[in-house]
C-alpha cells in the first residue's frame, strides 16, 4: 500500500506530466479565452465576432473616405497642389509611386484615402523623399471616376480610356475582366516608364494604405540587405517590427496578392512584355500571371514583413459582393 502511494505521488510531480496539464490549461482554456477576439489568431472566434467586426471595419472605413474626400476639397479651395518629390518634379524620380484606380463603392473613396495616405507621408519625409514622384492611373473602362477626377487636379494623371474603351480594348476583353485587369496593370506599368524613366516603380493597387514607415524602410531595404506565434497569431508578432526599419524582414514571396510590388527598370519592362504574351482568365488572375513570370523566367521576388500597406477594401473589382467580410 505504501509502496503504490509512493509510485503514484512520483508519477504526478514527473516534469513531463506537469508540462502536459500546462499545455491544457494554456491551449485549452487560457489561450481561447484571451484571443478569441483578435481577428488573426488561431483561436479567433469566428462565428463570435465576424459579422460585428466586418460592420464595424466598414463604417470605419466610410467615415476615412469622407475624410479624405475634405481633405482634398480644403486642398482645392486653397488652390494647392500635391508635392511631387520637392518644389520641382525631380527629371529622373528615384522612385514612381503609381496608383493604379477604378471606380467601385464611391462612397468609400478608396482611391482618396491611398493618395491621401502618401501625401501626408510626403510632406512628413521632406528633402529625403524629393527624388519620389506620384503617379494616379485611371483604368475605369466607363470614363466615371469621379475621384480619379478629382485627384487629377494635383497629381499627373494618366487615363486608359480617356478617349473611350472601344480605341484602347476589345469588347471581348471587358467580358473578360480578368485580362482586362492584367492589361490595365502592364498599361500603368508602361507609363510610369515611359513617363519617368525611374529606378524604381511602386505599383499599388487603389485599397492599400501606406503604412507610417513605408518610405524610410523602402530606402533601409534598397540601400542595405534585403510557441508564441502560434497562440496570439503571427500577424502581432510581426506588428513588433514596425518599431524601425531595421526589424522589418525579407523573405521569399508566396503566389498570393499584389496590393503594393516594387520593380526596379528593367525587371519592370521584362513584366510588360510577359504580361503582353499571355491572357488572364478565371483561376489565371493578374497576381498569379505575375508569379507565373518568376516561374517562366527564373527571376526573384521578395516579400517584405510586416507589410508596407494596409489593405482596406472588402469590395472586389472582379466579383460581386454585397456583404463583404474581413475572412
Amino acid at each position: 500500500m505504501w509502496m503504490f502511494y509512493k509510485l503514484r505521488l512520483l508519477s504526478w510531480s514527473s516534469p513531463a506530466l506537469h508540462f502536459f496539464f500546462l499545455a491544457a490549461v494554456t491551449f485549452g482554456i487560457v489561450a481561447p479565452l484571451a484571443c478569441h477576439h483578435l481577428l488573426h489568431s488561431y483561436f479567433y472566434a469566428r462565428h463570435r465576432h465576424l459579422d460585428q467586426m466586418s460592420e464595424e471595419f466598414l463604417e470605419q472605413s466610410l467615415k476615412e473616405g469622407e475624410a479624405a474626400l475634405h481633405y482634398f476639397e480644403e486642398l482645392q479651395a486653397r488652390n494647392l497642389s500635391l508635392p511631387r518629390g520637392g518644389p520641382a518634379p525631380p527629371r529622373r524620380p528615384w522612385l514612381v509611386i503609381t496608383i493604379v484606380t477604378v471606380s467601385r463603392q464611391p462612397e468609400f473613396h478608396y482611391v482618396l484615402q491611398v493618395a491621401s495616405g502618401f501625401h501626408r507621408l510626403l510632406q512628413q519625409c521632406g528633402p529625403p523623399c524629393r527624388s519620389y514622384q506620384l503617379f494616379l492611373c485611371d483604368v475605369d473602362g466607363h470614363s466615371r471616376h469621379p475621384d480619379a477626377a478629382l485627384l487629377a487636379n494635383f497629381i499627373p494623371a494618366t487615363s486608359r480610356f480617356a478617349s473611350g474603351p472601344g480605341l484602347n480594348a476589345s469588347r471581348a476583353v471587358f467580358r473578360n475582366s480578368f485580362e482586362k485587369e492584367k492589361q490595365d496593370y502592364a498599361y500603368c506599368l508602361e507609363k510610369s516608364l515611359q513617363n519617368y524613366h525611374p529606378e524604381y516603380v511602386l505599383m499599388v493597387e487603389d485599397d492599400a494604405i501606406p503604412e507610417e514607415q513605408i518610405f524610410s524602410v523602402l530606402r533601409h531595404l534598397l540601400e542595405t540587405s534585403m510557441g508564441l506565434v502560434e497562440v496570439v497569431g503571427r500577424h502581432y508578432l510581426l506588428e513588433l517590427r514596425r518599431l524601425a526599419p531595421a526589424l522589418y524582414n525579407v523573405v521569399p514571396t508566396t503566389q498570393c496578392c499584389t496590393p503594393a510590388m516594387l520593380f526596379p527598370a528593367s525587371s519592370a519592362q521584362r513584366t510588360v512584355n510577359y504580361l503582353a504574351e499571355i491572357s488572364c482568365r478565371n483561376g489565371f488572375a493578374k497576381d498569379m500571371a505575375l508569379y507565373s513570370f518568376l516561374q517562366d523566367k527564373n527571376e526573384k521576388a521578395y516579400v517584405v514583413e510586416p507589410n508596407l500597406v494596409r489593405h482596406i477594401g472588402l469590395f472586389s473589382s472582379l466579383r460581386l459582393n454585397y456583404k463583404p467580410r474581413l475572412l
